[in-house]
């Protein structure tokens, strides 16, 4: 018998609590899960760029619905004892009350923790106004609080991901959301140690960085040292894995030939990592 919810609940708040900072891989299924709760991470994060490359759609523009994405988060969560929280997008509504109906149904599957964004999904107008924005993480933080355990909100704010990297209005954004109530506050696209830091300076809030994008190499102490306090790999790990079965694909392909089972896992050694029960890893 693994750990219940609430007791998974604490643990999450409590890796927020600590000293130093800790990594949240993000897993796209329950086979990804398991196999990261096998390596020794303390919790686990879903993505929903992930998820939509698993069912062959493209990330973003609302190509994944609410309840494809509860679903994912509920396989996850029976894949693994650890602390799940899920990239909600948006919410999965523009509406305040849709916000806070999916994160009451996101407690439902067993999540701890959700993310909620101030993207909108709308390539024409891409973040939502500040006072909507605003309202939306109050009404995500007012439902999480009706819980019978600590379900963490975080709140992202989108600008450098939508070509608006205003760090100004970005921390305008953090501030008020942390105003609202969140727990985390998450700006995914920081690329450098200066900007991370000045948001660090600017909240007193757990910050998330996402890790994984090109060109930035700030490594786990380093962030530490910068005060950040939670590190996400968003889509990177699934990235990382189709790079390798394209590559393999494409050799097959272009050169007729199977080098690239040089380096691919063998099956005993999957079906060992495989063999041992969520509760029990």
């Amino acid at each position: 018998m693994g750990p219940s919810q609430e007791q998974k609940a604490r643990a999450f708040q409590a890796l927020h609590e600590r000293p130093g900072c800790f990594v949240i891989p993000n897993a796209w299924d329950a086979g990804t899960a398991s196999l990261l709760t096998g390596l020794g991470f303390e919790a686990i994060g879903t993505t929903s760029a992930g998820l939509a490359f698993s069912l062959g759609r493209r990330d973003g523009e609302g190509r994944i619905s609410r309840d494809e994405t509860l679903a994912n988060a509920r396989a996850i969560v029976a894949a693994t004892h650890l602390p799940v929280s899920a990239d909600l997008e948006n919410g999965f509504d523009r509406r305040p009350e849709g916000v806070a109906e999916t994160i009451r149904l996101a407690a439902g599957t067993g999540l701890v923790s959700g993310l909620i964004e101030d993207a909108t999904g709308t390539p024409a107008a891409p973040i939502f106004d500040f006072g909507l924005a605003v309202e939306r993480v109050r009404a995500a933080v007012e439902a999480a609080r009706s819980l019978p355990f600590p379900f963490l909100v975080t709140a992202r704010a989108e600008n450098f991901l939508y070509g608006r990297p205003d760090l100004d209005d970005t921390i305008r954004r953090l501030q008020a959301f942390q105003d609202a109530g969140a727990d985390v506050l998450y700006a995914p696209g920081l690329r450098s140690r200066e900007d991370i830091a000045t948001v660090v300076r600017s909240i007193d809030r757990p910050l998330n960085v996402v890790m994984g994008l090109a060109g930035v190499t700030l490594s786990v102490p380093e962030l530490a040292a910068i005060g950040v306090r939670r590190v996400s790999l968003g889509s990177s790990l699934s990235r990382a894995a189709l790079g390798a079965f394209l590559r393999a694909a494409r050799e097959i392909s272009e050169l007729g030939s199977f080098t690239f089972t040089k380096d691919a896992v063998p099956l005993a050694q999957l079906n060992e990592l495989f063999r041992v029960p969520p509760e029990g890893r």
